[in-house]
């Protein structure tokens, strides 16, 4: 089914931010696994999961509408030092994600594309999701200090 030039531009600008997501979550769960923070490396690898299956989800649909999906062009990626500075960077990106795909479902409404209406609703609440989940570390940090949220964040060794 020949899609709208519009509508396939933007489903792959939402796959770019995706791609990137994912490599930004990947390069974060990893730090976190790096230096010991268990919990949150399983979390945050799980973000990356859902980004995964987001692109998947945009490139089924991209493919649908007999457009090419664009899986070579990433965002920068701004990679924390830190748990706060990840915790900041993903936030901080995700809170990109949540007007982008409101501004995409517009579009599909206004073009009638109802698929696309739908399968972008469901990505967006994913992504208002990630926005919670990020804004509750924050406030934790905030509340118990930096020391005890990390604390928490390790996992007792298994005998």
């Amino acid at each position: 089914m020949k899609g709208h030039k519009k509508i396939i531009d933007t489903l792959n600008e939402l796959l770019r931010d995706e791609l990137t997501a994912i490599n930004q979550y990947m390069v974060h769960a990893k730090m976190c696994e790096n230096w010991g923070y268990e919990k949150l490396y399983k979390v945050i690898e799980k973000k990356a999961v859902d980004e995964m299956h987001h692109a998947e989800w945009l490139i089924e649909r991209i493919l649908f509408l007999e457009g090419t999906p664009n899986v070579s062009k990433l965002d920068p990626m701004k990679i924390g030092q830190s748990v706060p500075e990840i915790i900041e960077n993903d936030w901080e990106a995700e809170l990109l994600a949540v007007p982008a795909y409101n501004q995409a479902i517009a579009l599909a409404h206004e073009l009638a594309d109802q698929a696309t209406v739908d399968l972008l609703i469901k990505i967006l609440k994913m992504e208002e999701g990630h926005v919670d989940w990020a804004e509750i570390q924050q406030a934790q940090i905030e509340q118990m200090g930096l020391e005890n949220y990390l604390s928490a964040q390790i996992e007792e060794a298994q005998s």
